[in-house]
């Protein structure tokens, strides 16, 4: 029987989950046993998974599951270095060269685990299964604006917290607008045909800012790219590689611009493909906006868990997408879990 064992998640902040208790119920129909671990924080109350029949356990006891059980979660392990021996299906950053991506795979080797890594799960066709996508770029377009609103305030943006849904973010923030004069702003949107880059350019024209759409055919030819220095507004929405070019070079701070706002809603500032290169650190919830240039202002945002902001639409987003893939774990030859597990073998071999 397989056994998925939902952890709790430990970052501040992060209170979405990948499961809820309507796909527990359909795991468990379909003969899977499911563990949830207790939190104070999910979005979701422990009674209901109770009432789905699953086993509650206690909060953060997963290194203590039996070997055989599947630890689920999304954000990342503390990282107290200490070896992995159980399969973990979670976002594990490890692979595009970042230095947490590779203590994380040495944990792993020394532990004899798999990381099944949810941002690599894939179909046929090279799409992933499941994304928070959407909800990225629509809440780091929030965030975004509301950094702008600091700047014409003549300040920078204080902590920023969930909303309660979409429609109160909408109008909480068009309340704010109202209040100081952005007429003149502008967004561009570079994987604007992506959920990532749908979600940000919903939110900007839920306010009225004008968007401009980029994607594959609009950065081709490799750059430079003077047009984004032309917009309030720039927001990046693409999984950067080897062939990304840079969006955002070192010297725009100091150039003639419009910008005045980064959304880096990919958040990868460690990784070496990093196209946006004015900054090397991610913002967070408690200092969202990171100035890197004070006249003209030009701020930086680059929260990593931005879906949380919205930790219920996002999570029931999530959980419907991946839950046809979940179903699936046993099935040891399925093409979905059998890539990732291919892709797994192949980093932690050159650790």
């Amino acid at each position: 029987m397989t056994h998925l064992w939902l952890r709790a998640e430990q970052r501040d902040n992060e209170t979405r989950t990948g499961l809820t208790p309507e796909g527990a119920a359909a795991l468990i129909a379909s003969g899977m046993k499911v563990s949830v671990e207790d939190s104070d924080s999910r979005v979701i109350p422990i009674a209901a998974y109770a009432q789905a029949g699953c086993e509650i356990v206690p909060a953060h006891s997963w290194p203590d599951a039996p070997r055989d059980a599947v630890i689920f979660g999304l954000k990342e392990l503390p990282e107290d270095g200490t070896p992995l021996p159980h399969t973990h299906i979670m976002f594990g950053h490890a692979y595009k060269g970042q230095s947490s991506g590779r203590k994380l795979l040495e944990r792993f080797k020394a532990g004899g685990g798999t990381l099944l890594d949810l941002e690599y799960l894939t179909d046929d066709n090279g799409r992933r299964v499941a994304a928070f996508g959407y909800w990225a770029g629509f809440a780091g377009a929030a965030v975004s604006v509301k950094c702008r609103i600091a700047q014409l305030r003549g300040a920078t943006c204080g902590p920023v917290a969930p909303y309660p849904d979409a429609e109160a973010l909408k109008a909480a923030l068009a309340e704010e607008l109202a209040q100081v004069d952005a007429s003149g702003d502008r967004a561009l949107v570079i994987g604007a045909l992506g959920r990532v880059g749908r979600g940000a350019s919903d939110l900007c024209e839920a306010l009225g800012i004008p968007v401009t759409g980029w994607d594959m055919a609009e950065t081709a030819h490799g750059g430079p790219f003077p047009e984004i220095l032309d917009h309030a507004y720039f927001f990046n929405c693409i999984l950067a590689g080897p062939d990304t070019p840079a969006f955002v070079r070192p010297d725009a701070p100091e150039a003639e611009r419009a910008l005045r706002v980064i959304g880096d809603i990919a958040c990868d500032p460690d990784s070496a493909f990093n196209p946006v290169q004015v900054y090397d650190r991610a913002t967070t919830w408690a200092e969202p906006a990171l100035r890197v240039h004070d006249a003209p202002p030009l701020d930086i945002m680059a929260i990593d868990n931005l879906p949380s902001m919205l930790p219920r639409e996002s999570s029931e987003d999530f959980a419907s997408q991946l839950l046809p893939t979940l179903r699936a774990l046993p099935e040891m030859d399925n093409a979905v879990w059998q890539r990732a597990r291919d892709l797994f073998d192949q980093h932690v071999a050159e650790v």
